[in-house]
C-alpha cells in the first residue's frame, strides 16, 4: 500500500507486521508515528526496538521473543526493527513459521531504507503489510498538498498545488514544511492564490537552476538574469551558479541520451527519479544539441577561471552573453 493508504488500512482493522520501505524520510517517520499512535500504550513498558544488523541467525529469536511477550495493561506490544535484511535461509527458518502464527497482541514495524542484494524480499512475504515509503511522484504530492490544505480550511487550485510540489522537487519533508507555513499564513481560511504560493514557498536551488534552463530554452533573457540575481543574492557566487548550471545540463544531456528507465538512471546519476523525468522533458524542450553546446561553453568558462585566463565575474558574464547571443 502507499503511505497515503495507511490510515484507512488501520481504521479498517489492519494490524500485525508492517514493512516501511523506501528513501523518503517524511513518509518513513510519519508512517511509524501513525502506527504507534494506533496501537502503542505506555511505551516505557510496551515498546522495544532492535538494530537489524544484530539480528542474524539465532539472534533473530531475540526479535520473535520480544514479539511474543505479553503487553502490560494494553492490547498490543509494539516492536520496531531498523534496517532488517534477513537472508532467505534465515527467513525460512526463523521468521516464516513465526509469521504464520503471528501473535494477535503484537505489532511489528520494520523500517528499511535500502534494498540489499541476497536478502529475503520481505514485501512479498505472507503476513507482512508492505507500506511504500519511496519518493512520491508529482501527482501524488500535488494531491497530498491539495487535501492537506483543504482539511485545514484552505482552498487551492490543483495547478497552484502542483507548483508547490515542483518548487520543492517533490521532497515530502520540504513539502510538509512549506504547506504548514501556508496554513499558518492563511490562518486556516480563504483561497491560496498562485501569487501567494510564489511568494511564500521557498524554491529549492535545484528548481531555480531548472527555471534558469527553461529561460534559456525560451530565450527569456530578463527571466534568466532575474533568477541568477536571486541565487547570487542568497550566497551563491557566479562560479557556483555556473557549476550548478553545468552539472544540471550535463545530467540533462545524459538523461535525454540514455535508454535506461527513470529509476535506473536516477540511481546511476545520484538523482531523484522525479528529477530524471523532468530533465528528459526539459531536454526535449531545449534540444539535446543545444544543451551539448551549452555544456561545452560553460565548461570552457569554468576551465578559464581555473587556469587564470578569466575572472569569476568575467566568466559568468561571458557565458550569459553567449547563451543568448551566440549559442
Amino acid at each position: 500500500m502507499k503511505f497515503t493508504e495507511l490510515k484507512k488500512f488501520l481504521s479498517e482493522g489492519g494490524s500485525g507486521a508492517f514493512l516501511l520501505a523506501g528513501e523518503d524520510a517524511y513518509f518513513l517517520s510519519n508512517a511509524e508515528a501513525i502506527i504507534k499512535k494506533a496501537f502503542l500504550q505506555m511505551p516505557e513498558l510496551n515498546f522495544a526496538s532492535f538494530d537489524g544488523e544484530n539480528l542474524k541467525g539465532q539472534n533473530i529469536q531475540k526479535l520473535t521473543d520480544a514479539l511474543s511477550a505479553f503487553p502490560f495493561m494494553a492490547e498490543k506490544r509494539v516492536v520496531k526493527v531498523s534496517e532488517f535484511y534477513p537472508s532467505e535461509s534465515d527467513y525460512e527458518r526463523y521468521l516464516k513459521p513465526f509469521f504464520a502464527k503471528f501473535p494477535e497482541t503484537a505489532v511489528l514495524i520494520i523500517v528499511n531504507t535500502q534494498a540489499k542484494k541476497g536478502a529475503a524480499d520481505l514485501k512479498r512475504k505472507a503476513g507482512i503489510n508492505y507500506v511504500d515509503c519511496g519518493k512520491a511522484d508529482e501527482e501524488e504530492v500535488t494531491r497530498w498538498i491539495y487535501l492537506t490544505l483543504k482539511r485545514a480550511g484552505i482552498s487551492a487550485d490543483v495547478g497552484v498545488c502542483m507548483n508547490i510540489a515542483r518548487y520543492c522537487l517533490c521532497n515530502m519533508s520540504r513539502v510538509s514544511i512549506e504547506t504548514q507555513k501556508i496554513i499558518i499564513y492563511k490562518e486556516g481560511k480563504g483561497t491560496l492564490t498562485e501569487s501567494e504560493a510564489e511568494e511564500l514557498v521557498y524554491k529549492d536551488a535545484d528548481y531555480r537552476i531548472y527555471e534558469m534552463t527553461g529561460a534559456v530554452a525560451a530565450k527569456n533573457y530578463s527571466r534568466f538574469y532575474e533568477i541568477a540575481d536571486e541565487l547570487t543574492g542568497k550566497g551563491m557566487d557566479g562560479m557556483a551558479v555556473l557549476n550548478s548550471l553545468f552539472s544540471y545540463l550535463r545530467n540533462l544531456v545524459t538523461a535525454a541520451s540514455s535508454d535506461k528507465s527513470d529509476s535506473e538512471l536516477a540511481r546511476i546519476l545520484g538523482m531523484k527519479e522525479y528529477g530524471v523525468k523532468r530533465s528528459r522533458e526539459q531536454a526535449r524542450y531545449l534540444g539535446v544539441a543545444r544543451a551539448e553546446k551549452l555544456c561545452s561553453l560553460i565548461y570552457g568558462a569554468i576551465s578559464g577561471v581555473k587556469c587564470g585566463s578569466l575572472t569569476q565575474d568575467s566568466a559568468f558574464k561571458l557565458v550569459c552573453s553567449q547563451i543568448f547571443f551566440t549559442v
